[in-house]
């Protein structure tokens, strides 16, 4: 059988679905497919010892790795002797790669000119589905590798991802995510002044039955007047916007080479709200970013109760090699793990506050494996009913893993 392990983000897992379905055509039938990720340090280290846990598991089973990290550091991957093939991110993605040419296969992902939809649009066991919309990023971060692993930003044209969601509605998914590395700069390079918003109300148009359509991580910056108005005026899309704010101080924002401000983002939350009051918000945001003194920390921790946030992401800052905030002065380590604690503390209070508010309410849940269900701001909520269902449900309580419903 064909093994994936899978690092990262949701465009990774979408991705992994796809590899294995590649390397079946190629003719694979027993192999392990490791997915990398290069946002952290720590995803890279996983990922190596993930290779070398599969390789003392059953030394015969040929490992193919790909991912970001491979495309950012081939050399380090194609010295491993436990790996066979080394894949970079447009490799990952042709069958002839998992069956003929070199061991290491890692071209300039910089000559992608084109992103082609994926061959595969389910993750196995998920009741959501994920289209890719667009992959790479224009904007040079100072802390992203990124953009490295994943090129420039090509949007997959408006035609195949309507036919991909419709084409996913048929089968029976209710809810649809669409995703990608920065899903806000969709249509930039298509040349035809369609963006974001102009993509999610031709699906909500085109694809009537479809019951819910969800967005990833989003940059707020990059938000235009379509998207906002299908915010406003769409119930079908989901009230719950993942940010990619990652500070909530000015100088740290202008180091990190962010395009928005604090203001920025304080705006965009109170203008989202006005135009959907049931709306939540999740945020990106990183501790101990070089130069980051107690004081801009401050307005990091402050950021989740002026932005209402409920979720946190945190991530602890990793100098990534080849980065300008590599070479910044760097916050001390420990110093980084406690201001990340602090950070997940917060979020874990807002996190609590959210879900005392959603007592006696009634939401439409979208059942998904476990007995969990999300709210349409996707919130856990534990309930008896069968995995896909959607129905609706009274808040009763809450617990550990979230809320408590039942069918109402």
């Amino acid at each position: 059988m064909i093994e994936t392990i899978t690092f990262g983000c949701r465009l990774n897992a979408l991705e992994s679905a796809a590899m294995q379905a590649r390397a079946s055509e190629a003719g694979l039938v027993d192999a392990v497919l490791v997915n990398t990720c290069a946002v952290t340090g720590e995803a890279v280290r996983q990922a190596r010892q993930a290779i070398r846990r599969a390789h003392r598991d059953n030394p015969a089973r040929p490992i193919v790795v790909a991912g970001c990290a491979v495309q950012t550091d081939p050399a380090a991957f194609a010295a491993m002797p436990e790996i066979a093939r080394v894949l970079g991110n447009a490799e990952k993605r042709e069958a002839r790669s998992y069956r003929e040419g070199a061991r290491v296969q890692v071209g300039d992902i910089d000559r992608v000119m084109r992103e082609a939809p994926l061959p595969a649009t389910t993750i196995a066991g998920h009741t959501r589905a994920f289209v890719e919309i667009q992959n790479g990023c224009d904007h040079r971060c100072t802390f992203c590798i990124i953009p490295y692993g994943r090129g420039n930003s090509r949007s997959v044209p408006l035609a195949d991802v309507v036919a991909r969601v419709r084409a996913l509605a048929e089968a029976g998914y209710a809810e649809v995510v669409l995703t990608g590395v920065d899903i806000t700069a969709w249509g930039i390079d298509l040349g035809d002044d369609a963006r974001l918003g102009t993509l999610v109300r031709a699906i909500l148009r085109a694809v009537p039955e479809l019951k819910r359509l969800r967005l990833s991580s989003i940059d707020s910056v990059e938000a235009d007047g379509e998207l906002l108005a299908a915010i406003a005026g769409e119930e079908r899309l989901m009230p719950y916007l993942h940010l990619s704010l990652q500070h909530g101080d000015d100088l740290i924002l202008k180091r990190m080479k962010r395009r928005h401000s604090r203001a920025d983002a304080l705006g965009f939350v109170t203008d989202v709200r006005r135009l959907r009051p049931d709306v939540a918000f999740g945020a990106d945001i990183i501790a101990g970013f070089p130069t980051e003194t107690e004081a801009a920390f401050a307005n990091a921790l402050s950021l989740v109760d002026d932005c209402d946030l409920t979720t946190l992401h945190v991530f602890p800052f990793s100098p990534r090699p080849g980065t300008p905030a590599a070479r910044m002065p760097q916050v001390a380590g420990d110093v980084i793990r406690e201001r990340a604690e602090r950070l997940r503390a917060k979020g874990a209070a807002a996190f609590a506050a959210h879900l005392a508010a959603e007592a006696g309410k009634v939401r439409p849940l979208l059942v998904e494996r476990g007995g969990i269900g999300r709210t349409p701001q996707f919130t856990p909520a534990t309930i008896a009913a069968p995995p896909g269902a959607l129905i609706a449900a009274r808040i009763i309580g809450r617990n550990e893993r979230g809320l408590i419903a039942e069918a109402a």
